[in-house]
């Protein structure tokens, strides 16, 4: 990756790593509604692969592929976000989903049923599906997805800055914590859903073809699964700030 004057090649680094953009295109495509098109991510991407080409430092090593994937990734999802493409009717209902499943977990100590939340949504199931199918790509989640809005980068203070601070690195790890606990906590065939996305590396076909299910189905189990585990980590977080405010 050096030039003949011991430099870094920026173009051959250009050159191996557009595969590695394509590839996380096409992951976030499974995730998305039609009308995004994998061009637009693809284009952004390539701005996230040379922003991090040119944060790269000599001694990253095998770190650089990671890093260079979450830039490319935050490139995509940043595009999508200036381009607001969600309608904010969606986002508010997503939200309601979120809200309903903090309150049921709170009143029933478990996990809701789709029904029980259907029902507290004043919604029919078929239109509560429906609602989980129209906010495919809501939620892209990830840890770093799950930070609070106004957050920092958790890549940019990990792999960029080695003066981090402890703190930070405390509630970084305490999230880390709480999103595996949140994972733990999730009706069975939701954990599995996440397992074979997320660790196994399968797309929404291939997840649907092990569980006996349509594509349709394991995207709305994906943005179940995504509200539930929002409302356990930021739900409690709020609830946590409001009893340490009343008993203050």
């Amino acid at each position: 990756m050096y030039n003949a004057a011991g430099q870094i090649n920026k173009d051959q680094l250009v050159q191996s790593y557009a595969p590695l953009v394509k590839r996380v295109a096409y992951h976030l495509m499974a995730r998305l509604p039609a009308s995004v098109q994998v061009e637009d991510l693809v284009q952004n991407g390539m701005i996230g692969l040379l922003d991090a080409i040119g944060r790269f430092e000599v001694g990253m090593g095998a770190q650089f592929e990671t890093y260079a994937a979450q830039r490319i990734r935050g490139a995509m999802l940043d595009g999508l976000r200036e381009n607001d493409w969600l309608p904010r009717s969606l986002r508010r209902d997503f939200r309601r989903i979120e809200e309903a499943i903090a309150q049921l977990e709170q009143s029933y100590g478990r996990s809701p049923s789709e029904k029980e939340l259907a029902d507290a949504m004043g919604m029919s199931l078929a239109d509560y599906q429906k609602t989980l199918q129209e906010a495919r790509g809501h939620q892209l989640i990830s840890f770093e997805d799950l930070v609070e809005e106004g957050d920092d980068d958790y890549l940019e203070r990990h792999f960029a800055d080695e003066s981090n601070e402890p703190s930070k690195l405390l509630e970084d790890d305490n999230l880390r914590r709480s999103l595996i606990q949140g994972i733990e906590s999730l009706p069975e065939r939701e954990k599995l859903m996440m397992a074979l996305y997320y660790e196994q590396d399968l797309n929404l076909r291939e997840i649907g073809e092990v569980m006996g299910v349509t594509e349709s189905r394991v995207c709305q189990l994906h943005s179940q699964a995504v509200a539930r585990l929002r409302a356990k980590i930021f739900g409690g977080a709020s609830s946590g700030k409001k009893r340490a405010a009343k008993n203050g």
